[in-house]
Formats: C-alpha cells, structure tokens, sequence
C-alpha cells in the first residue's frame, strides 16, 4: 500500500479582535431632528376611539376659559402687597406663556385611557393630537391668537417699557409662537443624540485570502512525516 499523499493546508489568519471586530464606533450628533407618530399603524389605533385628551378644544366655553384664567390669574397677582401694574401684567403673560407650553407642547401622550389607541399618542403632544393633527384649523387658529392678544394687553399697560417688552416678546416667541408652526408638526430635536448602550457596531469578519497551496514532492514524503 502507498503511503498518504501529504496535505498541506494554506494559512489562514484572522483579524485582530480590538481592530476589525470591535467594529467603528456609532457616530454621535450634537443636534439631531426627528420625526415621531408617521407610522401606519398608529393612524388606525388613533382612528379606533374618539380622543378626548384633546377634543375638548372644540366644545363650548374652551375659548372663553383662557380669558377667565388670565383675568383670574391677574386679580390674584395684584393681591400681592407691593406689586406694580406693570410687573402684575408682565408676570401675567410670562405665567400664562410657561403654563400653554407645558401643557401644549411639553407633556406628550394620554393621561386617561391610553390602553384605547393602543399608545399612539405616547410620542405626540396636546398640541399635535387636536383636531387630528390637522393645520389652522378655528381651534388651533384661536390658541394661536391668544397669546398674541395677552401680549399686546401686557405692553400696553407697562408702558411700553422697553426691558419689559424684549422679555414679554422673546418669551411670546419661544413659548408660544415657535412650537405652533406646522414646520416643526412632529419633529423632535434630540440634543447628544448617539448610540444608547455605548457598544460598538459589530461587522462581519474579513478574512485573509487564501495563500497558494504549497507544492509537495512525493519523492520527499517519508515515514517520519507521519510520525
């Protein structure tokens, strides 16, 4: 009987694991904008029930309770001792700006009942869920007007001061004018938006090509190879 014929199996090297399979790093942005509630499947679970978080925008009195409140709100500011007309209406304004972005544009999803649509509103705000997200719509044009009125009525009774107005104006804009656009409907700005867990990407391996087998001469295969 002939001996074996010998093998002989090309190297075969792989990637060192710190390098190629730890994989590159997830990149991270300082600023990134977002869009949330686009998906098919949370239109039909809000279609399911009528949304009552945000439907009575349009019942009867809803405008006029954002009068109350300020006038409200006004008497009880002005039974502070030593409290100034044009710091009562200025507080007035800034109370009502920070209290309409907290409940329109901060507090997202349903407090009631979510268990309904099947939480498709978790990503939404108050704003974003009336009137089924629809644009200047009467309810939506009102909340809009609103604060705008509340301003005019706070710079006409302070005067006109100019360091009252840059804070009741600036204050108007970002709390209330800014959030309403329909360019920012359902766009979230996520700030250090990055990979979450902090593990790297894995990749697949990348092998070596295979080196050129070696060429063996019967003639040189001996027993002692075997051994």
């Amino acid at each position: 009987m002939s001996p074996p014929t010998a093998i002989s199996l090309s190297n075969l090297t792989l990637p060192h694991p710190t390098e190629s399979l730890m994989g590159r790093k997830r990149s991270a942005s300082l600023l990134k904008v977002e869009e949330v509630g686009g998906r098919v499947e949370q239109f039909l679970d809000r279609s399911a029930y009528v949304n009552i978080n945000a439907n009575w925008v349009n019942a009867k009195g809803a405008w006029l309770i954002h009068v109350v409140l300020v006038f409200t709100g006004k008497i009880i500011i002005d039974t502070i001792p030593g409290m100034t007309q044009q710091i009562s209406w200025t507080l007035v304004n800034l109370i009502y700006l920070a209290l309409s972005y907290l409940m329109f544009h901060w507090v997202t999803g349903v407090p009631f009942d979510n268990e309904l649509h099947g939480g498709a509103y978790d990503d939404l705000t108050l704003w974003e869920q009336i009137d089924d997200g629809a644009q200047y719509t009467p309810s939506k044009k009102w909340l809009f007007t609103a604060p705008i009125l509340l301003f005019l009525a706070s710079t006409h009774y302070t005067n006109y001061n100019p360091w009252l107005f840059a804070v009741n104006l600036a204050s108007l804009i970002i709390l209330a004018l800014i959030p309403k656009l329909p360019q920012l409907h359902r766009q979230r700005v996520r700030f250090l938006a990055g990979d979450v867990s902090g593990v790297s990407t894995p990749v697949t391996p990348v092998f070596s090509r295979f080196d050129k087998p070696e060429q063996s001469d019967p003639a040189s295969i001996t027993e002692e190879k075997f051994q």
